[in-house]
C-alpha cells in the first residue's frame, strides 16, 4: 500500500471528558498476579476497599516458602485436558510413574515465553517437560480459568450464595517492559477462559506490576516495611527492644544480615506518606521470577497522582536465571548429554532436583560461611550410573569444578561461593540497569528505592542494591514482598485512574503520503498521481518513545475510504525504539499492528467520508475509537498487535 493521504493532522492535547468507563456496576475486584514462577490472587469489595484480602493458603506448600502464592505450574493429562495446577499439578505429577509421567503434560516457567517470542500470535506454541507442544493461549486460558474458578468459590462461600462473574472486574497484571503483542496475548486467554469479553472489554484491566507495586508503596504504613541501612535506633526504640509483633521476625533478619543493619520499622510515623510530599520521586525496582521492570514515579499532590517520569525499562534478569546458571554447572559436572537425556526420561525428578535446589537458593546470604546441601533424587544417581557407567561422586571428582563436593549423606555440597557465582549474572544485570537508569538526567534527586517481587527477598540482591546506591537513595522493601504487586493490583482495579501520566514505550505511527517538497524530501520517495508529486512512506508519528501521554489524552487523524464502497479500512501501524523517525523504511521501524475501522453500513451522502480516529495512549494497553464525522455515528475500531 503506497500510503494514506491524511486529511487533517491534528493532535489535541487533553480532551476534557476523561473517559473512563463507569465503574459502580462491579461488586468487586479480583487481581490475578500471574508470575513466571509462582501466582496468586486478591480481592477487595468496592464497599470496603481498604480491606484486601489475600487468597487463602495453598494446600501443600513448601517447607520454608510462604504458600500465600502456588506454583505457576500446569498439569495437563494425555489427551490434553486440563487437569490440576499449583502445588496440586506438581504433587500429583511427581506421584506418577515414570512410564505413565512421560503422557502426562506438565508447564513451568511458561509465562516467558510471551516476552521471548519475537512474532507472538495465537497460534505460539510451548512445549511440556515431555516435549509434547500444546498451543500457549490454551495454557494461559486454562491458568486463568482455574484462579476465576478458584476466586468465585471463594467469594460464593463467603458471599453464602452463588456469585455471578458479572459483578467481578478482573486484573491481570504483566511487566511494564511487555510490549502490546504480550499484553494483547493475556487479554485473548482472558477472554477465552470467560473473564470478560470482547463486547465487555471493560470488565478486565491489564495492570503493569511495577505500577500496581508504585501504588501500593504509597500506601505503605512503615511498619510494613524494612529500611535498609535505617539508623541503628529509630525515634527513640533501639531495635532490640520488641515494638510490636514484626519485631521477632526483625531481629531474625537483623542475625541474618548484620552487615546490612536492616531493622523493621514500626508504626511510629504513621505512613510513609506523610514523608512523601509534593513532587517527590521513588523508583520501583520489581524483581520477579523472569522479569526485573524498573519504574520511575513522581508524586503529585494534593490527591497523590502519580505521575512517570522516564519509560519502563528491565530485562529478563528474574531469578530463573539463577536456575539456569544451576543447570549450567550440573551440565559441566555430569556432561550436556545427560542432564538433557535426564530431562526428558526422568522428567518429574528433574522437578524435584529443581525443587530442591529452589530452597537452598533462598538461603543464600551474603555472610554465609556453612556449605548448602543439595539433595540428588536418587533417580538421578541410578541413571547416572546407567548412563556413563560410573558413579555421581566419580564424576564429581573428576570435574575440576571447584567449591562443589559430594557428601557422604548422598548429598551435592556447595560452598557459599559456588552458590553466590550462580547469583552473579543475574545480579549484574540488575545493578546494571540500576547504574544506567540512575545516570539518566531525568533520574535525579530518588528519595526511595522500593525493593519488590519475590526475588526482592535475596539477601544477596538486597545488599548488591544497598552498596550500587551507596547513600543516594533509601531502600525500602515492603514486608510481604512477593504480595505487594497483588495488593497494589487491587487497589489499581478500584481506581484505575491513579497514574495519570504514563510515558509511551515505544514511538508509534503510520505511513502517509506528503506533499513533495524539493530538498526536503529524497528523491526516491517521490510518487506522481494526478499530476501532484507524492512523497511515500512518510512516518505519522501518532506518539514518541518517553514522551509524557495522561490517561484520557487522544491522538486524532482523519481517514478517508479509498472507495466509497469500501467496507473495511485497514492501516499498519508502525513502531520503533527511537524518538524521531522520519519514514516508515528507517532502520529500526517495524510493522507492529493493525488499525481496522469497519465503515459498513456508514453510507453517507457526503462526497468524501471523513472517519476521524482517536487513539489513547496514556492507559495500560493502547486504545482505538473512530467516529463518521457527517452522522457522528460511532464506527467500529479496534487495534491488533497480534501476528496473524
Amino acid at each position: 500500500e503506497s500510503g494514506i493521504t491524511p486529511l487533517s493532522p491534528t493532535h489535541t492535547q487533553k480532551d476534557t471528558e476523561p473517559n473512563e468507563p463507569a465503574t459502580h456496576s462491579f461488586m468487586v475486584v479480583v487481581a490475578i498476579d500471574f508470575g513466571t514462577t509462582s501466582s496468586g490472587y486478591a480481592y477487595a469489595f468496592v464497599k470496603e476497599p481498604e480491606c484486601i484480602h489475600t487468597m487463602r493458603r495453598w494446600e501443600g506448600g513448601d517447607p520454608g516458602v510462604s504458600n500465600q502464592k502456588t506454583p505457576t505450574t500446569i498439569l495437563l493429562s494425555p489427551d490434553k485436558k486440563f487437569h490440576s495446577f499449583g502445588y496440586a499439578a506438581r504433587d500429583f505429577y511427581h506421584d506418577l510413574d515414570p512410564t505413565e509421567s512421560k503422557q502426562w503434560l506438565y508447564l513451568e516457567k511458561f509465562k516467558m515465553k510471551l516476552h521471548t517470542t519475537a512474532n507472538l500470535s495465537i497460534d505460539t506454541d510451548l512445549h511440556a517437560t515431555n516435549g509434547k507442544k500444546v498451543k500457549a493461549l490454551d495454557i494461559f486460558a486454562y491458568a486463568l480459568a482455574f484462579f476465576k474458578e478458584q476466586a468465585l468459590k471463594e467469594l460464593s462461600d463467603q458471599a453464602g450464595a452463588e456469585f455471578d462473574n458479572a459483578d467481578v472486574r478482573w486484573v491481570i497484571t504483566v511487566p511494564a517492559i511487555w510490549k502490546m503483542p504480550a499484553k494483547q496475548f493475556m487479554r485473548e486467554a482472558a477472554y477465552k477462559a470467560g473473564l470478560a469479553t470482547g463486547d465487555n472489554p471493560d470488565q478486565l484491566i491489564i495492570a503493569l506490576e511495577p505500577e500496581a507495586a508504585s501504588i501500593y508503596c504509597r500506601k505503605l504504613r512503615l511498619h510494613q516495611m524494612v529500611d535498609l541501612g535505617a539508623k541503628m535506633s529509630i525515634n527513640g526504640y533501639s531495635p532490640t527492644e520488641n515494638v510490636g509483633a514484626g519485631m521477632t521476625q526483625a531481629k531474625e533478619h537483623v542475625r541474618r544480615n548484620r552487615q546490612s543493619r536492616t531493622f523493621l520499622v514500626e508504626n511510629v510515623i504513621g505512613e510513609l506518606w506523610s514523608e512523601l510530599s509534593e513532587g517527590d520521586r521513588y523508583v520501583v525496582v520489581d524483581c520477579g521470577g523472569g522479569t526485573v521492570d524498573l519504574t520511575v514515579h513522581q508524586i503529585r499532590m494534593p490527591e497523590g497522582h502519580l505521575k512517570e517520569l522516564y519509560k519502563a525499562s528491565g530485562g529478563p534478569y528474574g531469578s530463573i536465571g539463577i536456575d539456569y546458571e544451576f543447570e549450567k554447572l550440573l551440565c559441566k559436572i555430569f556432561g550436556q548429554d545427560f542432564i538433557d537425556q535426564f530431562k526428558i526420561k526422568r522428567p518429574a525428578a528433574w522437578v524435584d532436583l529443581m525443587i530442591a535446589f529452589e530452597s537452598r537458593k533462598r538461603a543464600a546470604a551474603p555472610d554465609r560461611t556453612n556449605p548448602l546441601n543439595i539433595n540428588l533424587p536418587f533417580s538421578f544417581i541410578d541413571y547416572y550410573k546407567k548412563f556413563r557407567g560410573h558413579s555421581v561422586e566419580h564424576a564429581l571428582r573428576k570435574s575440576n569444578v571447584d567449591f562443589v563436593k559430594w557428601s557422604s549423606q548422598g548429598m551435592l555440597r556447595m560452598s557459599p561461593d559456588a552458590m553466590n557465582a550462580l547469583f552473579k549474572p543475574t545480579i549484574d544485570h540488575i545493578i546494571q540497569h540500576l547504574n544506567e537508569l540512575f545516570d539518566r538526567p531525568e533520574v535525579t534527586d530518588i528519595k526511595f528505592l522500593f525493593l519488590v517481587g519475590g526475588f526482592a527477598e535475596s539477601p544477596l540482591l538486597q545488599k548488591a542494591v544497598q552498596d550500587m546506591l551507596q547513600e543516594r537513595s533509601r531502600v525500602i522493601i515492603p514486608h510481604d514482598v512477593g504480595l505487594t504487586i497483588l495488593k497494589g493490583a487491587v487497589l489499581f482495579g478500584l481506581d484505575p485512574g491513579v497514574i495519570r501520566v504514563r510515558r509511551s514505550p515505544l514511538t508509534y505511527g503510520v505511513g502517509v503520503l506528503n506533499r513533495f517538497v524539493d530538498g526536503k524530501h529524497p528523491p526516491e520517495k517521490m510518487l506522481v498521481k494526478d499530476g501532484t508529486r507524492w512523497c511515500t512512506d512518510v512516518f505519522d508519528t501518532f506518539i514518541a518513545a518517553d514522551q509524557s501521554v495522561a490517561l484520557g489524552e487522544t491522538v486524532k487523524r482523519s481517514y478517508t475510504p479509498a472507495r466509497p464502497s469500501q467496507q473495511v479500512i485497514v492501516i499498519h501501524v508502525y513502531c520503533s525504539e527511537k524518538e524521531a523517525v522520519s519514514f516508515i523504511s528507517d532502520a529500526g521501524v517495524r510493522k507492529c499492528g493493525t488499525l481496522r475501522l469497519d465503515v459498513s453500513g456508514t453510507e453517507s451522502p457526503a462526497a468524501r467520508r471523513e472517519i476521524q480516529t482517536l487513539m489513547q495512549f496514556g492507559d495500560t494497553e493502547i486504545r482505538a475509537m473512530a467516529i463518521d464525522v457527517a452522522t457522528s455515528r460511532s464506527v467500529k475500531a479496534s487495534i491488533d498487535f497480534l501476528s496473524q
